[in-house]
């Protein structure tokens, strides 16, 4: 049986966008496949192994659809895909849309548990899986658990090392005779892929995107960000397999005819010397990551390279002191993006703007309806959104292009998170002001429950990012017996000296922030645990704030 994936959004709204030229109307096998005949021998893939063309990458990608038909998997299946960044996880990608399957990435480094939740909910049928990489054998652990996956027929073995027994090897599939294969031509309005989401539920949330959605929404994002028209040859820092990710197969080559440049494993000094080596248009990255690229460079790791048109950052929010660091260093303007699976996306674009000026919160840019409309409602209303008043603070609801059809396996999450005509509610708070500038303020879950007063960490985190001392900041909750939890500061010092309990809190006071809001515990580490999708790891630093020693983790006086 194949999950259902149904679409929650007006049909009419879906037919109106593709017949106004908004989406373009195609599934994205085909739309790669314009691309390639555009221009035969047009760089594709840039990654460990060198450069792969757009004809040899269409032809790894006929090899592969045949061997996966030959393996039972057809159209409306879901196959799951575990791989790191490089070309196979692209092949993969256009392998599984060209059978009109829709394909589940999630990122190398998940644990088994998780990989099979998700591969369990989704009904997956087959998953194409690192032998090895960097120590997880991601191929055997997933064959260990095929009894507890009754839908799971076929592990794909990938990559270099000898395939588990009872795995078909990924290579053996690419010796697959591609004039066997006749691709499908699936409804550009169906799934084509399933987003993860690493959001507060007690599983990642799992969203389904349509061909149009993905091709169409989230590439009018990535168009609205190429100056010259030209193809953009981007360098994803992020793992392809999350959603920030998703912009690379489907978008900037399907969509775009562009290149993507892949590091298998993210390291400062590879960003840098890949930004040197490759001359990248647009750089796709976390907060995190751009931080220690401009620490590396900043200790004398200069590669010589071209100003990009832009850097792309998102997945945490942005502070300003970064933004302008990285404008003088890389040479070109900072992107803000406000984004998520859940299907929202607004960002600050080309312009050099500031990231806060008069307000609260952080700009995010003019939210664009050819990607996804924005609006702000009355926290709370239901089950008909109730607009906020001009200017004030609620909760951001998004519906647009780039919508996503459903949450998967989840009519609570559908019911919780998406209205009768569409819009999906973020759990995120903001505000557009009166030149439609949206602003983003906190999350409506995200906070710290101190005393039975609720503290948002995206507030205080946005302060101390400008205290001197400060590089790279996360705020979490931490229990405490006597007031239920106590904010932690978890920072990575500017130098070699760190700041004191005591220096953080006379900063905020500084800064106008009240007293209660204040971290009451200090945790500096070197540099900040990153999830497998690139972004602050807060689990693993709640956990280390529990069990820190008293030269670590300080106590509020």
């Amino acid at each position: 049986m194949t999950v259902d994936l149904h679409d929650l959004l007006p049909a009419g709204l879906r037919r109106a966008w593709a017949l106004d030229g908004t989406c373009p109307d195609l599934d994205l096998y085909s739309l790669y496949r314009a691309r390639q005949i555009a221009d035969l021998h047009r760089t594709a893939v840039l990654d460990a192994k060198g450069a792969l063309c757009y004809t040899a990458l269409d032809r790894k990608v006929r090899c592969l659809a045949a061997g996966l038909s030959g393996l039972g998997v057809r159209a409306g299946d879901v196959v799951g895909v575990q791989l790191p960044n490089g070309r196979d996880a692209v092949v993969a990608d256009l392998a599984v849309a060209a059978l009109g399957a829709v394909a589940l990435p999630f990122p190398v480094g998940r644990g088994r548990r998780e990989a099979a939740s998700l591969l369990r909910r989704a009904e997956a049928v087959a998953v194409i899986a690192a032998t090895e990489h960097r120590g997880d054998r991601h191929a055997a652990d997933l064959l260990a658990l095929t009894g507890e996956l009754p839908a799971l027929h076929t592990v794909v073995a990938a990559g270099p090392g000898t395939p588990p027994e009872g795995a078909v090897a990924f290579s053996a599939l690419l010796r697959t005779d591609p004039t066997s294969f006749t691709a499908a031509r699936p409804d550009p309005d169906s799934a084509a892929r399933i987003l993860v989401s690493s959001g507060s539920e007690a599983e990642p949330k799992m969203v389904a995107y349509s061909h149009n959605a993905l091709a169409g929404g989230r590439g009018n994002f990535l168009a609205s960000l190429i100056a010259d028209g030209r193809p953009p040859r981007c360098l994803f820092l992020v793992p392809l397999a999350s959603a920030f990710g998703s912009n690379g197969t489907a978008v900037a080559l399907a969509r775009h005819g562009g290149s993507l440049v892949l590091l298998d494993h993210f390291t400062a000094e590879a960003a840098l010397d890949a930004l040197a080596e490759h001359g990248p248009t647009h750089v796709l990255g976390v907060p995190t990551m751009i931080r220690m690229m401009l620490d590396r460079f900043a200790a004398g790791h200069r590669p010589a390279f071209t100003p990009p048109t832009a850097v792309v950052v998102g997945g945490s929010p942005l502070d300003a002191g970064t933004a302008d660091e990285a404008r003088r260093v890389f040479g070109c303007p900072v992107v803000n993006l406000y984004g998520s699976a859940d299907g929202v996306n607004c960002h600050t674009g080309l312009g050099d703007g500031p990231l806060h000026g008069e307000g609260p919160g952080v700009v995010a840019g003019h939210p664009d309806p050819r990607v996804a409309d924005i609006r702000i409602a009355v926290p709370g209303s239901a089950p008909e959104l109730e607009e906020a008043p001009k200017g004030s603070v609620g909760e951001i609801v998004a519906r647009g292009p780039m919508t996503p059809l459903c949450y998967v396996a989840a009519p609570d999450l559908d019911a919780r998170y998406r209205t009768a005509d569409g819009w999906v509610r973020t759990g995120d708070l903001g505000l557009i002001g009166d030149d439609g500038t949206l602003r983003i303020v906190g999350r409506l879950k995200d906070v710290v429950i101190r005393g039975g007063a609720n503290i948002s960490p995206a507030e205080v985190e946005t302060e101390l990012a400008t205290h001197p001392l400060v590089r790279d900041v996360v705020c979490v909750g931490v229990p405490d017996p006597v007031m239920g939890e106590r904010m932690a500061a978890c920072v990575v010092a500017r130098g070699a000296a760190a700041p004191t309990l005591a220096d953080l809190s006379s900063h905020l006071t500084a800064r106008g922030l009240e007293r209660r809001k204040h971290p009451e515990r200090l945790l500096v580490v070197d540099e900040l645990p990153l999830t497998p999708a690139g972004k602050p790891d807060r689990a693993r630093l709640r956990e280390q704030c529990a069990v820190g020693t008293p030269e670590s983790l300080a106590e509020a006086v």
